[in-house]
């Protein structure tokens, strides 16, 4: 048996298929539905409104300013509360999707980038390095995901990334300062690139991965207290596509048996063609057709 045009991701620990089957939904329950299109963005912006105060005072505190606008105090809890589980249910599955997009690449920089007063100010400083990330990624093939952050000693904004850089720009030099952070002299890996253009930057090497995790910890924590939003290339895929043999599947896993476990070391091939790219590896997957 073949499992054809499986799309596969890595969890962290193992790669898990979704074998490109037909699936059977199941029919709705027949719910209560409101119009609610323009009073749930209402909810949004008073819930934002509502920052400085307590998950449960935010709550009571909506619905009870949506009920005085719509006058029916069931309606305005039941949309209040959709509003939420759509928030949470979405939150999850954009998480769940970045997991995987960061999990299936070979990271092999930790970069930081602050800008120049003389060169720049903030507003331009994220236009223009955006646009020189995607223009990189376009061009040179770079991947990236990072999230612009505020300094703790003068509130000043940088950009922190993971980034696959299979071609540079400039070059990279060593500089020797002082960190006020550490109080201790550091080494910085400056490129000159984009310290012409935009000021101080660090491309920390990063060797099989080791490290990402903490990164990756350290921007979700960071967006998750500020809401600033996390940034990535466009064509940082989710999944790859391949056919699996069944002796490469270990079991059966998920909701209804619906994917599938495969063994570290599952061979990756086209049935079709005849074609056989190998035993997994990250040079096999970058071989393999991508899925986002």
């Amino acid at each position: 048996m073949v499992y054809k045009k499986t799309k596969v991701y890595f969890d962290g620990s193992h790669f898990i298929g979704t074998p490109n089957e037909k699936q059977s939904h199941k029919k709705r329950k027949n719910i209560i539905k409101y119009r609610t299109e323009d009073n749930e963005e209402r909810v949004k912006e008073i819930l934002k409104s509502c920052e400085e105060k307590t998950k449960k005072e935010k709550i009571e505190k909506t619905i009870e300013i949506l009920n005085k606008e719509i006058n029916d105090n069931e309606k305005s809890t039941a949309i209040v509360n959709r509003v939420l589980e759509k928030e949470k249910r979405n939150k999850a599955v954009r998480m769940t999707r970045l997991y995987r997009k960061i999990n299936l690449q070979s990271w092999n920089y930790f970069c930081t980038f602050t800008y120049d007063s003389n060169k720049l100010n903030e507003e331009n400083f994220r236009k223009k390095l955006l646009n020189s990330l995607r223009h990189f990624a376009s061009r040179k093939s770079w991947k990236y995901v990072g999230v612009f952050e505020r300094s703790l000693e003068n509130n000043r904004l940088h950009f922190h990334g993971l980034f696959v850089i299979p071609e540079m720009v400039g070059t990279i030099e060593e500089k020797h300062d002082y960190s006020t952070t550490s109080n201790k002299m550091q080494i910085a890996h400056q490129n000159t690139f984009f310290l012409e253009r935009f000021g101080r930057n660090d491309f920390k090497p990063i060797e099989n991965n080791l490290g990402v995790d903490d990164a990756i910890k350290y921007m979700l924590k960071y967006i998750q207290k500020t809401g600033e939003k996390i940034m990535f290339s466009r064509h940082l895929q989710t999944y790859f596509i391949t056919d699996i043999l069944e002796d490469d599947v270990v079991c059966t896993i998920g909701q209804e048996d619906r994917k599938i476990l495969l063994f570290d070391d599952f061979k990756c091939f086209d049935s079709e063609t005849g074609q056989v790219f190998g035993q997994v590896s990250n040079e096999v997957i970058n071989k393999m057709p991508k899925a986002y």
